[in-house]
């Protein structure tokens, strides 16, 4: 703790608990808020957000997200969420549309424009060129009345909340339930496309969301540099092959191929013996060892490493060994 730190802790102490009241006060706030925002979506909310999931999924264009303010700040987290989930979307600033970024906009794409009062001065020029061109719109706002509302093809009415800020002013429920319902249409959307973890990691192959999302074939060890021996050879054999492939483990094979076991480096310490040298190795291996499909993602062999407590695991095909992953083949990619 620093010097300075250190002197202004005292006070700070004294106002621990005035600002945890405040910070739960916040939080419930905003929960009862997501409660009315799901309430509603099985009642009034419910037709609109399906004809929006289908307007959008049938659409040939992108999806054009539109704001001013708290509301542009969500539009544009929300269009980044859509065009990573398989929803091609960015956002148009509704200020800077009238200085030439309507030519962005095509008659094949959906716009989607947030503003909680649907009263927003700077939307006017987006919206008449929506109506003008024909480009499907649809509003997310707390009122289906305003000026907004009664220009848009579908609304998306919020329901009626109160703000988290003590005086009304500052948006907090409001733009909570702005990026909520944005999220919901987002999944809702990549579920009706089908959208996977593979599709998703052609968005991500950076940081380490994208290595948790690389395929096991993508980084096993296969070929010579595998390490596996035959059943009937002898554990001088074995510990040879382990210690020139250098992954303290090795699979037992039959005569037809598949892996019938595995030997570790706890599996010799479980049984070493004068005669440990002299033994078949199908008298030391664990039998019916964890495997994995070369289609499985790092970030599930991850956890079955960690789950199991082992440090290697093989990838099979139809019972046969085709690669060997290992610890370190995690960590080398980021995904550990």
């Amino acid at each position: 703790m620093t010097d300075i730190l250190a002197d202004r802790l005292p006070e700070e102490m004294d106002d621990l608990s005035s600002c945890l009241t405040s910070a739960e006060r916040t939080l419930e706030v905003e929960i009862a808020g997501l409660a009315a925002l799901r309430a509603a979506l099985h009642d009034g909310l419910a037709k609109p957000f399906a004809r929006t999931v289908s307007l959008i999924s049938r659409s040939p264009g992108r999806v054009i997200l539109t704001g001013i303010g708290k509301s542009g700040h969500i539009g544009t987290k929300l269009a980044a969420t859509l065009a990573s989930t398989g929803t091609p979307a960015f956002f148009v600033h509704a200020a800077e549309a009238s200085h030439g970024d309507l030519g962005m906009i095509t008659q094949d794409d959906v716009v989607i424009a947030l503003s909680w009062s649907g009263e927003t001065q700077e939307l006017a020029s987006l919206v008449g060129y929506t109506r003008r061109f024909r480009v499907p719109l649809v509003s997310i706002t707390s009122s289906s009345t305003s000026t907004l509302g009664q220009a848009s093809d579908i609304v998306l009415e919020m329901p009626k909340i109160t703000e988290a800020c003590p005086h009304g002013l500052a948006p907090t429920t409001s733009t909570l339930l702005q990026m909520a319902i944005g999220d919901a249409l987002a999944i809702a959307l990549l579920e009706t496309r089908g959208f996977t973890a593979q599709d998703f990691r052609v968005f991500h192959p950076g940081g380490r969301l994208g290595a948790s999302l690389k395929a096991a074939r993508d980084i096993m060890h296969s070929g010579d540099t595998m390490p596996l021996i035959a059943a009937g050879h002898s554990m001088s054999e074995a510990l040879l092959q382990m210690t020139q492939k250098g992954f303290g483990t090795i699979g037992v094979i039959d005569d037809a191929g598949l892996l019938i076991g595995v030997i570790t480096d706890g599996d010799l310490r479980r049984h070493i013996t004068s005669n440990l040298l002299e033994k078949k190795v199908e008298e030391v291996m664990t039998r019916n060892p964890k495997t994995i499909e070369a289609s499985a993602l790092s970030g599930t062999v991850m956890e079955l490493l960690n789950s199991k407590g082992i440090t290697s695991v093989f990838v099979t095909h139809e019972g046969k060994p085709t690669g060997l992953i290992h610890l370190h083949d995690l960590l080398r990619i980021g995904a550990a």
